[in-house]
This record gives C-alpha cells, structure tokens and sequence, in this order.
C-alpha cells in the first residue's frame, strides 16, 4: 500500500480509501465486516462514511455496522483514519439536517454513538449549506475539536468558491478550516478539472474523488456477466449514447491487459492533486481487484489516448474557454 498526506496536514493516508455506502444496503454486515478486515489487512488505513449511509434499511444502519466492526477490537479504531459525514436530512423534524450549530451538533453525537467511537478523524459537510453562514458552522466545528469529539473538518460536493470562502472565513478566526474535498471525478465526468481541482492544489486541500468509475460505465459494461444485467438495464439509456467512446475504452483497456475498472482508478491515480479516490466494493473480491490498481503505472502514451477518448475541458477556468 502506498500512503500520502491529508492535503497540508501531517496525516497519513492510504491511496485508496474504502467506500461504505454499499453496506448494510447491497452487503450483508457479515460481509461488509469481512471487507474491512481486509482493507486493513491490506494496508488500507483511510475509511469513509456518511450519517445518511443505510439508506432503505435505515438511515445510520451503515454507521453502525463499522461500530459492530469497531468494537470487536484488535486495534482497529487505532489503525485507522476515520471518516463521515453531516448534512443530510437524518429525520422528519426541523433541524435533523444541513449545517446549523444545532444539527451538526447532534448529528456528531449521534455518529460518535453508531460507530462506537469517542472522535471522528474527519468530519465532511457533505453539501454546501447556503442558508448557514459561515462563522455559524465555524463555531460549532471549533467546539467539536475542542472536545476532541472531531480532528479534521472537510468538505464534499462543494464549488471551488466555496472552498475557498469557508478557508479565508476559518483563517481570519485562526482555525485550521477545510483539509479535504470529496468531489465526482471519473474519466467520464471531468468538470471539477475547471476550478474545484485548482483551488484544491493552491489551498492544500486533499481530493478524494467519489464515483471513480463513472456509475459503473467504466468498468467494463459492454462485456458484463450475466450477474450484473439488472444494474446494466439501469445504466442502458446511458450506454447506448455514449456506446462509441465505451467501445474505444474498452479496447484501449483490453490493449493494456488491465481490466477497465483497473484502468480508470489508474488514471484518476495518475492525478498529483488526487489524495485517494473511494472505492466501494461490495464483496472481498472487488476489494482485491482495486487493491491491486496500485501496481498498474500507465504510460504517457495510453494516458494521451485515454484523454482523448473522454475528453476534459481541456484547462482550468478560464483558459478552458476564454483565454
């Protein structure tokens, strides 16, 4: 496993960080507690999660699966960099949601409770909340660090803009302010290559890209097994029109011998300013198959090819379009 450091922090992290949002809802929590044991055994030491994860089963149900996980001991709390998430709409009262002092308060206290646990490494926003002014969030982010309940704060789906206004808001009341965005960003959706990856870089804020394959289109949907026909009836709109760029990647990726969900974690890899893309297996197997990515270097002459096949914008704001 190769590992890095948070953005501007002295953080460590793995290259890959684990995904949960698959557990409790298509894993089994006997499952899911197998995939971390081997994340860990794999030298996968940054794991991330939401307080909205468990969807259909019930909101939380995730949470609480890796505090099960947690709890069984052997150091696992220790060994690793704990991540989740406050925003989303936790229940049908005023104030279960967003970015109020109120809800981010309760929202902790109720993830530190799941996930068994009495601080989270990294407390993500997981939208941009336009109704909650800054020093509002600031305060309660700073009470929470004073308690030791949080460490780090970090953003997810947030415009460059706003990274940058939520760190010149935490600067000017001396606080470490925002350590990490969680963004999309796949060979098929490029658009944060405009102004969210450059404002990351100046203001030494970690990427960790979500939906690093695409939705499943980067992993290989033309030559799909039978097992994954429902979620190809799913994605089919989406296949047929972009069925020429799919085909070409494909081929590209079966001239390289990797397989395409291989190749697509490797170039978004490729990326300096990324920290660590989200992989969300759902069985053991997938975790070892995105685990072995990190042995797969790329050439400059299929990353040109693959650039062509999904092209970027092309630049940063504003040379991609003016000049």
């Amino acid at each position: 496993m190769e590992y890095t450091r948070l953005g501007r922090t002295g953080l460590k992290v793995s290259r890959l960080c684990l995904g949960t949002m698959n557990f409790g809802t298509f894993t089994s929590a006997e499952d899911s507690c197998k995939i971390m044991d081997g994340a860990l055994e794999a030298g996968i030491n940054f794991f991330d999660t939401a307080n909205v994860y468990g969807f259909e089963k019930y909101k939380g149900y995730t949470e609480e699966i890796i505090g099960d996980w947690l709890s069984q001991g052997g150091g696992r709390r220790d060994n690793i960099v704990l991540a989740t998430k406050v925003y989303a709409q936790m229940g049908e009262k005023q104030n279960q949601s967003r970015l109020s002092a109120y809800h981010i308060r309760k929202a902790c206290e109720d993830s530190l409770k799941r996930l068994k646990t009495d601080h989270i490494d990294l407390y993500q926003m997981h939208h941009i909340d336009r109704d909650s002014p800054w020093e509002e969030v600031w305060q309660a982010m700073e009470l929470l660090v004073r308690e030791g309940k949080i460490l780090y704060v970090g953003s997810s789906n947030f415009a460059a803009w706003n990274i940058v206004e939520a760190n010149y808001k935490a600067e000017k009341r001396n606080f470490l302010g925002l350590v990490s965005e969680q963004s999309i960003y796949s060979l098929r959706n490029r658009h944060i290559e405009l102004e969210v990856i450059p404002a990351c870089k100046a203001m030494g804020v970690a990427l960790i890209p979500w939906s690093p394959l695409g939705g499943g289109m980067l992993c290989g949907v033309l030559n799909k097994p039978a097992e994954g026909r429902r979620a190809r009836i799913q994605l089919q709109s989406s296949i047929e029109k972009l069925r020429p760029q799919i085909k070409a990647y494909e081929d590209l990726c079966a001239e390289t011998g990797h397989p395409p969900a291989d190749v697509a974690l490797a170039w978004i890899l490729h990326n300096p300013v990324v920290t660590s893309p989200v992989i969300g297996p759902r069985t053991v197997k997938q975790l070892e198959d995105n685990t072995a990515v990190l042995n797969i270097k790329l050439s400059e002459e299929v990353i040109s090819r693959l650039n062509e096949i999904w092209p970027g914008p092309g630049n940063q704001a504003p040379e991609a379009y003016a000049w």
